[in-house]
């Protein structure tokens, strides 16, 4: 074990001498590797961050929720495509499917909500949000998706006021800066659909979403007042089920699915007119289009590093013959084909490591610079480090196997004479 220690010790100080005693040939060697393995650690680190950003939102639709609408998510079930005119004829699920849904008790379901929206103007005084998203909630939707833990200021909604239809409302950040600026909107009142409504509570900022709409920009009320105000000129309504601890997605589904074909008298051999969404179907989507997105990335990238692997090569040939006589010297003092071999390699994998560090190094520079341009959270895991080094040592080994091999077999007294 101490010997292959000292080998390894004596080979990256010749390695290390060299590449300190050849700078200029050393820095463009360095900087074609480190293009190459920019290129590919670039790639990855973005498809990372984004589907990262891409998963986040997902998460907040919930793992254990199933939604009954009229479009089904993820294009549809149509071996032809997107059977978008088979659903355009279904009905929205409505406000009366969800009593009727209730008045069953499905077993599987902790909570069931209702939710619809519309587009409107809102104002307070002279401030004023044009087309603001404006949705009506039942009470359980916030236990859904925890509303009241989500409340930078104020409250929720009470059962009492989701029933009765009270004139509250609960605005989003961007709204309220929008009507409110610097103000404590509490307790003030906003114009919609020339009704009053009073702040109670006023949601966290989100940020951007990249899956569906952020809550920042909606108003929410109770669905009972928007239905009496604007009936049936609604749309992107659901009916949304929170499964029982211990009780697996695909029962509820499959109760869900029962009792809505019978509210719908669906007979026995009709389909579906309404879909059941849940967010498996958007990650799936999402791992199949990462998976595409990282293989295209390392064929590209890997071109690059291909480049970057034959310049390295190319260099280590160079090197062989402009060192052949210090090679035979060193084998007729005694060093063996095999110190001579690791020598080479180590040379190799050295600058080929230094070369990926440099990349990674310009991998971080562009994340840096870029995250202040971008909406979403940019950043480079610790995955994407050990891949870019480990890229390297691995283009440095093969890249570096060819020249070292034909170092080592090299006869010391035709070595010597080469020079001569």
């Amino acid at each position: 074990m101490w010997k292959i220690f000292t080998l390894i010790s004596e080979s990256y100080r010749f390695a290390w001498n060299v590449l300190i005693n050849n700078r200029l040939r050393t820095s463009l060697s360095l900087l074609g590797i480190a293009i190459g393995i920019f290129a590919i650690i670039s790639v990855y680190a973005i498809v990372d961050s984004l589907e990262r950003n891409i998963r986040s939102s997902v998460d907040t639709i919930g793992t254990d929720v199933v939604f009954v609408q009229k479009w089904p998510w993820g294009g549809g079930d149509g071996a032809d495509g997107y059977e978008w005119w088979k659903y355009f004829q279904r009905s929205e699920v409505s406000h009366e499917d969800f009593k009727k849904l209730l008045n069953r008790r499905l077993n599987s379901a902790q909570y069931m909500g209702y939710a619809a929206g519309t587009k409107g103007t809102v104002k307070y005084q002279n401030s004023n949000v044009e087309n603001a998203s404006i949705e009506g909630i039942t009470f359980e939707v916030g236990l859904i998706f925890s509303k009241a833990e989500q409340l930078e200021v104020g409250r929720y909604f009470s059962e009492k006021e989701t029933r009765l239809g009270k004139p509250v409302c609960i605005i989003g950040s961007d709204v309220s800066r929008g009507l409110f600026g610097d103000k404590d909107p509490i307790g003030r009142s906003i114009i919609a659909f020339g009704r009053q409504f009073s702040v109670i509570g006023v949601l966290d900022k989100q940020g951007s979403s990249l899956v569906g709409e952020s809550d920042d920009s909606k108003i929410f009320i109770p669905v009972s007042l928007l239905i009496s105000i604007r009936g049936d000129k609604l749309s992107g309504s659901s009916i949304q089920f929170k499964a029982k601890e211990n009780v697996s997605l695909e029962l509820l589904k499959d109760e869900v699915k029962q009792n809505m074909r019978a509210i719908r008298r669906l007979s026995p051999r009709a389909e579906d007119d309404f879909s059941i969404n849940e967010s498996s179907i958007i990650s799936g989507g999402l791992d199949t289009m990462f998976s595409a997105i990282g293989i295209a990335g390392t064929i590209i990238g890997g071109f690059s590093i291909l480049v970057g692997g034959f310049g390295i090569a190319n260099i280590m040939f160079v090197s062989v013959r402009e060192r052949t006589g210090q090679i035979g010297i060193q084998k007729a003092l005694g060093a063996k084909n095999s110190f001579i071999l690791l020598q080479f390699l180590v040379e190799s994998t050295l600058l080929s490591i230094l070369g990926g560090i440099l990349g990674i190094l310009f991998v971080s520079i562009l994340i840096s610079v870029a995250s202040l341009y971008s909406e979403f959270e940019l950043a480079m895991s610790l995955e994407n480090i050990f891949t870019g080094i480990g890229l390297s040592a691995l283009i440095g080994l093969v890249s570096g196997l060819a020249p070292a091999t034909m170092a080592a077999k090299l006869d010391p007294v035709d070595a010597i004479r080469f020079n001569q």
